[in-house]
């Protein structure tokens, strides 16, 4: 705690400011703070749902802001809106957002401050408070290597330095060297939770030292102190990009929402803050100074309050969102207007991971703006020598290795996308996204929907049992992500298809999960196109052309079902999905009212797996052509073993013949 009763007030708020700089300071903390005290009122007429007060932290946000350039991304959390009156957003907007408009940021799909706005280079927090941090790296690298000069603001909790997201992004934008300023608010407390018990060191800004970054602590009520100091460091960072840690020593006086109260707060620790009101004690120094008067400060609340009533006029008046299922389903995705590309008429006979080089190396060639991301991905070339030979071609800043992080890494793309870049991030095996998953299901899956931010990002996802690699490096997990709106999932099994699939899946604006099968890699050989092409996602590919029964599967499976159907001459049709997400349920349709009998067979195991949800699908759409039960064909439900003869009798493959020739008997 910073102790500042001793100082006088002209010691306190020393500075070589100009009076206009002190009273715009004065008159920005105003308005938050009139804001909030209104909005306090309408909570408690049932006018909002929900308040996450900043009273008595509002010098941390204006502060920082004033000291940025406009054209300077800030992420700020839900305590800083004098991050957004800052950048003077229009009240009535922001009231509608809080009121769940139609006209809001987010046409009433989210709340309070989780949005973002290009208009005014904000991006809003989500609830799980760390993946803006990583965001802010991808962000700073962007302006890195545009050479904009610029750096980048973050805002996070004390609590929230106990995540791992925390952690990995300091990390990287340490071994990075980005121009991120990273801001700790300090305030007391994590909901109930005392700092106390929330990390064991004196000072939050002595976490820096651990990666090797610069650090300092802020008295957060002095708005004089906020602004000059992160004037310097700004400028700082602007001429020599580094990241460089900030702890502001704050309170939080209200509840972390309201209706959690502050009981839990003792008496004189809430006192000893209020004497310390950021706002009333600079007011009090400008009056001694002769700054200001007290007939000024009436006149500037007078003309807030009405401001701030002619905004909520408007916001009132403003109509509630007025949408249909398909405008919902619409606005999931970013639009695309896929445009064919044609393949040259020269091939090659090549191997799946050869492919996949291919069309990695032309998407680099065709965007200057896509950066590569991904753990020994540089030199080295990647666990399986993808990316090998890609420094050489397109240099380190575009060809990244990255720390074994990969929730900061995800994040870092994302980041990459706001700031008008394409990113391909590469999961050193598909099983390794668990520790990424947050930031793909809850940030990258959901931002278009929520405030129209593309998220224009592919995950690699190298996958699959067969090479004996056992239950850490050999899952085929699409469905993790299948039930998630926003995320496109593509499961290519051949060359050709890998290829074309790549560069339609890097060409489209929204995250695409795109799986590659481990055990096809070095196996599978075709003729592939020389030069770029694209390859339409959402449509299957009919690989055998048959009557008597349909297979529908991907990826491994559709080797699978090729080789059975080769071997025994039966009459199937066989259905290779290529995209999972979007689906092509047309191509499902047309199969099985031509056959009558179905298998969908898939690598995952059954239980809640996409063969599960599309035998659901066929359920409801084809049963009137149905001339036998649906049948499902999966690995066990048991993690995947790693001696060969186990993990044999753990994958369907023995179990896809005996149903077959069920089903035909059937």
């Amino acid at each position: 705690m910073i102790e500042t009763s001793p100082l006088k007030l002209t010691e306190l708020y020393k500075n070589n400011l100009d009076t206009d700089t002190l009273i715009n300071l004065y008159k920005r903390m105003l308005l938050p703070r009139l804001i909030e005290e209104k909005m306090l009122i309408l909570l408690r007429q049932g006018r909002i749902s929900k308040w996450f007060s900043g009273i008595g932290q509002e010098a941390i946000a204006i502060g920082v802001t004033m000291a940025m350039q406009k054209s300077e991304y800030i992420l700020p959390m839900h305590r800083n809106l004098g991050v957004f009156t800052t950048r003077d957003i229009p009240l009535w907007k922001l009231f509608a957002q809080w009121q769940g408009k139609e006209d809001g940021f987010t046409k009433g799909r989210d709340r309070s401050f989780h949005f973002g706005t290009q208009d005014y280079n904000i991006v809003g927090m989500i609830s799980h408070l760390g993946p803006q941090l990583g965001v802010a790296d991808g962000i700073a690298l962007a302006q890195k290597l545009k050479n904009t000069g610029l750096a980048t603001a973050v805002f996070t909790g004390e609590g929230g330095t106990s995540e791992g997201d925390f952690h990995e992004a300091l990390n990287v934008a340490s071994v990075w060297s980005l121009p991120v300023l990273f801001c700790i608010e300090n305030n007391g407390y994590g909901l109930s939770t005392p700092t106390s018990e929330q990390y064991n060191c004196e000072n939050l800004a002595d976490r820096a030292i651990g990666y090797g970054m610069e650090s300092h602590i802020i008295d957060g009520n002095n708005i004089v102190e906020v602004y000059t100091k992160i004037s310097s460091i700004l400028n700082d960072i602007r001429e020599n990009p580094k990241p460089v840690l900030v702890e502001f020593k704050t309170f939080r006086r209200r509840g972390h929402e309201e209706a959690s109260g502050t009981k839990y707060v003792p008496d004189e620790l809430m006192q000893y803050w209020e004497q310390r009101d950021p706002l009333t004690r600079f007011e009090q120094y400008l009056i001694d100074e002769n700054i200001i008067t007290s007939d000024q400060i009436e006149d500037w609340r007078n003309e807030i309050k009405n401001d701030i009533n002619a905004g909520l006029e408007t916001a009132f008046a403003k109509a509630l969102p007025q949408s249909t299922p398909q405008q919902e389903l619409a606005d999931v995705f970013a639009p695309h207007e896929y445009v064919q590309v044609e393949p040259s008429g020269e091939n090659t006979n090549i191997r799946l991971v050869d492919a996949i080089k291919d069309g990695l190396e032309e998407s680099m060639n065709r965007y200057d703006n896509l950066v590569i991301m991904g753990q020994d991905i540089a030199e080295y070339g990647g666990v399986f020598k993808i990316t090998d030979g890609f420094v050489e071609k397109f240099g380190r800043e575009r060809v990244r290795n990255t720390p074994i992080c990969e929730s900061a890494i995800v994040e870092a793309a994302m980041g990459l996308s706001i700031a008008g870049m394409k990113a391909v991030v590469e999961m050193q095996f598909a099983d390794f996204v668990s520790s990424g998953f947050n930031p793909i299901v809850n940030y990258l899956a959901k931002s278009y929907y929520r405030w129209n931010q593309k998220a224009d990002i592919v995950v690699r996802m190298p996958c699959g049992a067969g090479v004996g690699a056992g239950p850490f490096h050999s899952q085929t997990n699409e469905a993790w992500f299948y039930t998630i709106p926003g995320l496109k999932i593509v499961y290519p099994a051949f060359p050709a298809d890998a290829k074309g699939l790549l560069t339609a899946s890097i060409e489209n604006p929204n995250p695409v999960l795109f799986f590659e099968h481990k055990a096809l890699y070095r196996s599978v050989y075709g003729d592939v196109p020389h030069g770029y092409y694209n390859l339409p996602l959402g449509k299957a590919a009919t690989i055998n052309h048959g009557n008597d029964l349909s297979i529908i599967t991907y990826g491994a499976g559709v080797h699978w079902a090729k080789q059975l159907i080769d071997e025994m001459h039966f009459d199937i049709d066989l259905i290779d999905l290529r995209t999972l997400a979007p689906l092509d349920t047309e191509s499902i349709k047309a199969s099985v009212r031509k056959t009558g009998k179905v298998i969908i067979l898939t690598e995952d195991n059954l239980t809640g797996s996409v063969a599960a949800d599309i035998a659901g699908f066929i359920g409801e759409e084809c049963f009137e052509y149905l001339d036998a039960p649906i049948r499902r064909v999966g690995s066990l439900d048991t993690p995947i073993p790693f001696e060969k003869g186990l993990e044999n009798n753990y994958l369907p493959t023995s179990r896809l013949k005996i149903c077959v020739k069920e089903l035909l008997d059937y």
